[in-house]
């Protein structure tokens, strides 16, 4: 029975069971017995095959509705009391409106190259800097009043707690990743979820009255100590906000911006709606 279950989309099996009690409860018993299937049959026998053939047609309908709409839909909500997340594809440089999340690493490097140590053209705080070249990120921490951790990297640059906004109108440049020795950004499991536990509280600090887009934290280059799909760093994203204290409250949403790749359905987000 649960295989049936993860089969079936229960959403579409509770519209699907509804409009069957509504066929049975307001068309007449009459409207089944005039068509006779066999002439040799009782009457109530063709009257329960019509039922029965109705039923499995507008349950296999439904599902077949509900299925397809699944497959092509391009985003998903997940609702609390007091909050609301939506999950989406997209580019979150395509936002038209609200705050936007640009993780950097835990430096703000805002040189682009190929080095270890540099930031890659193809990441979000690499195509941010690409697209706002005249933004000078150690300027702008400077106009925060953002204090860096008491210990520096061995290099003498400064860190600052992965989760750290530093605001630049609609965008929030955010440290995320810390570096190793090499300068690649890496984390811990739980150096990612005290970061998330950081980013709620800054973001309830920053957003004012708009929404606000996040890109799925740490699903392109990140090292972590364990391997981590995008779809699981989303699970790990959703469950953080929706357990934390500091959450935007409602008419604003957490929208939580992701790439379309193999292995990753938006229909396998818990708690969607």
């Amino acid at each position: 029975m649960s295989k049936l279950g993860r089969i079936l989309p229960s959403r579409a099996n509770a519209i699907a069971y509804a409009a069957m009690a509504l066929v049975m409860a307001v068309v007449p018993e009459s409207s089944f017995s005039s068509f006779r299937v066999n002439a040799a049959w009782p009457v109530w026998a063709n009257v329960v095959l019509w039922r029965v053939v109705i039923c499995v047609s507008i349950f296999a309908l439904f599902n077949i509705a509900y299925s397809c709409y699944r497959k092509h839909r391009s985003k998903v909500s997940i609702v609390g009391d007091n909050y609301s997340i939506q999950v989406e594809y997209g580019d979150i440089f395509e936002v038209a409106e609200g705050k936007v999340v640009v993780n950097f690493d835990e430096c703000f490097t805002d040189r682009i190259g190929d080095a270890p140590s540099d930031v890659k053209p193809d990441s979000i705080c690499g195509q941010y800097l690409l697209r706002h070249p005249e933004v000078d990120v150690q300027d702008l921490i400077g106009k925060a009043g953002v204090k860096p951790e008491k210990k520096p990297r061995h290099d003498g640059r400064l860190r600052y707690k992965p989760g750290t906004i530093v605001p630049n109108g609609r965008y929030l440049l955010m440290a995320f990743a810390k570096l190793d020795s090499n300068g690649l950004g890496c984390l811990t499991y739980d150096e990612y979820v005290a970061c998330l536990d950081a980013l709620w509280a800054q973001l309830d600090m920053h957003h004012g009255t708009e929404d606000v887009y996040v890109p799925v934290l740490g699903s392109r280059i990140t090292r972590f100590d364990k391997d981590l799909t995008q779809q699981e760093l989303l699970d790990i994203m959703v469950g953080s906000y929706r357990l934390s204290s500091k959450k935007m409250k409602k008419p604003n949403k957490l929208h939580i911006v992701c790439k379309r790749r193999d292995g990753f359905v938006l229909n396998n987000v818990f708690g969607i709606c």
